[in-house]
C-alpha cells in the first residue's frame, strides 16, 4: 500500500490504547504453537522447500477450491509469475484499476507489458466493468497494443465483480488474473477468493488478514497444469531437478519459516474472519448515515482485511480522530495514473471516480481483537469528528 502503516501504531483513548492492526494480541493467542512450528523447522533444517511449504499449499487449495496452489516470496511475485507463464509481455495491454497499490502496475511493467488504467465503481471502489469494456475497445481501435489480460483488484478485502469481468475476459479472449492481495477470506456466491478466477495472486504481508512475519505470497489456479510452469519460474526457471534452466525465472520462493507461521494463523483464520465481520457490521450500522462505507456487490462477503469509508471532510475528520486516540490510515492518496513512475500510461481525461474517492477515503482500525467498548468508542468518535 502506498501509505506505509506502522503495524504497531495505536492511539491513546478513554478505552485504552486502540491499535490499528493488533498483531501482538494475535501472537499472544498462538505464540506457543508458532514456537513449536519454528522449532520443528530448526530441527529438520530445510529452511527452503521444507515440508511446511507442501502442507501450506495443500491446506490453501483445500479451503479455496483451487486445483493447485504455489507459494512464493511476495504478493508481487504472485502477480509476475502467472504473467510470465502466459508469455504476456512487450506489445500486450494489461488492464488494471488505478486505485490500488503500485505492485499491480509494477508487476505488469516488470513482465514487459503495458498497463492500461481503468476507473473504479465509486460505491465498491473496485474496477468498473463498464469502463473496462470502454478501455478495451479503445485499445483495439488504436491498434498499437494487443489486449491480453485484466487484473481486477479485490480492494480492502471485497471481491470484484467477477461475474461481469469473467464474461468480458472470455469474450475478449483475455487472461483473467485476480489480485487478491487484500482479500483472502473474501467470498462471492459461496466461493472463496482463490477460486473465483482462473488464477489468483495473494499476499501474506504481516498486515494482511492472513499475514506472515515477513514477505510471502501465493498463487491459486483452477487448472492444475499451471503448477509445473509456475513452480519452475519461482525457482529461477529450472527443471524439476532444479538444475538446468528451461525458461526464464527468478528467485520467487517462500521460505519455510513463513509457511510454518502461516499454518498456525490459518488454523484460527475462520474465527478471526467472523470477528472482523462483526466489527464491520457495527461500523456500518453506526456510520452509514454520515459516511459512505465500501459497498459489497450482491452475493459477496468481504474478508475485511481493512475497513474503509468515504467522507467529504476527510482530512479534518482524521485530524480530530487522532486527537481522540483513534488511529486511521489513508491508502492511495495518489492514484497510480498520477504517480511519476506511471505518468506515461495516464489516460488523457483522467479517471474521475478514482480521483474523487482518493480525496475522501480513509480506513478505521480493523482487527479481530478490538473490544466492543473500543468499537463503540471509535464509532462515537467518528460521529463527533464529522459533526
Amino acid at each position: 500500500m502506498n501509505s506505509v502503516v506502522n503495524l504497531s501504531i495505536a492511539g491513546k483513548s478513554a478505552v485504552g490504547d486502540i491499535a490499528f492492526i493488533d498483531l501482538k494480541a494475535q501472537q499472544k493467542r498462538i505464540r506457543g504453537k508458532i514456537e513449536k512450528r519454528l522449532q520443528a523447522v530448526l530441527d529438520h533444517g530445510r529452511y527452503i522447500a521444507g515440508p511446511e511449504i507442501d502442507e501450506l499449499e495443500e491446506s490453501l487449495a483445500a479451503r479455496t477450491g483451487a486445483s493447485t496452489v504455489i507459494t512464493c516470496a511476495s504478493g508481487t511475485a504472485a502477480l509476475i509469475i502467472p504473467l510470465l507463464a502466459r508469455g504476456i509481455g512487450e506489445g500486450d495491454a494489461v488492464f488494471i484499476p488505478a486505485f490500488t497499490y503500485n505492485a499491480t502496475a509494477n508487476a505488469v511493467l516488470l513482465a514487459g507489458a503495458t498497463p492500461v488504467f481503468v476507473d473504479i465503481d465509486p460505491a465498491t471502489f473496485n474496477i468498473d466493468a463498464g469502463d473496462l469494456e470502454h478501455r478495451i475497445a479503445a485499445v483495439r481501435a488504436e491498434g498499437k497494443l494487443q489486449p491480453r489480460a485484466v487484473i481486477p483488484v479485490d480492494l480492502f478485502g471485497s471481491p470484484a465483480d467477477y461475474r461481469a469481468i469473467s464474461a468480458i475476459a472470455a469474450r475478449e479472449d483475455m487472461f483473467l488474473l485476480s489480485d487478491g492481495a487484500q482479500s483472502f477470506g473474501g467470498q462471492l456466491d459461496g466461493k472463496e477468493v482463490g477460486g473465483l478466477a482462473p488464477a489468483t495472486a495473494t499476499s501474506f504481508f504481516p498486515g494482511k488478514a492472513l499475514g506472515a512475519y515477513g514477505d510471502a505470497g501465493a498463487i491459486f489456479s483452477m487448472n492444475s497444469l499451471d503448477r509445473e510452469r509456475w513452480a519452475s519460474i519461482r525457482w529461477h526457471g529450472t527443471d524439476e531437478a532444479r538444475k538446468e534452466s528451461v525458461r526464464v525465472g527468478f528467485n520467487g520462493r517462500m521460505d519455510t519459516f513463513q509457511a510454518a507461521i502461516l499454518l498456525e494463523k490459518l488454523a484460527i483464520f475462520d474465527d478471526e474472519r467472523e470477528a472482523r465481520r462483526r466489527i464491520a457490521l457495527d461500523y456500518d450500522r453506526a456510520l452509514s448515515d454520515i459516511a459512505r462505507p465500501q459497498a459489497q456487490i450482491a452475493g459477496s462477503q468481504s474478508g475485511y482485511g481493512y475497513y474503509s469509508l468515504c467522507i467529504e471532510n476527510r482530512d479534518q475528520v482524521v485530524k480530530k480522530l487522532k486527537a481522540m486516540g483513534v488511529p486511521t490510515a489513508i491508502y492511495y492518496t495518489t492514484p497510480l495514473h498520477l504517480m511519476p513512475a506511471f505518468a506515461d500510461y495516464a489516460p488523457a481525461n483522467g479517471l474521475p471516480a478514482t480521483e474523487k474517492v482518493a480525496s475522501e477515503i480513509f480506513s478505521l482500525p480493523m482487527h479481530p481483537y478490538l473490544t466492543p467498548d473500543q468499537t463503540d468508542y471509535i464509532c462515537n468518535a467518528v460521529r463527533e469528528a464529522a459533526g
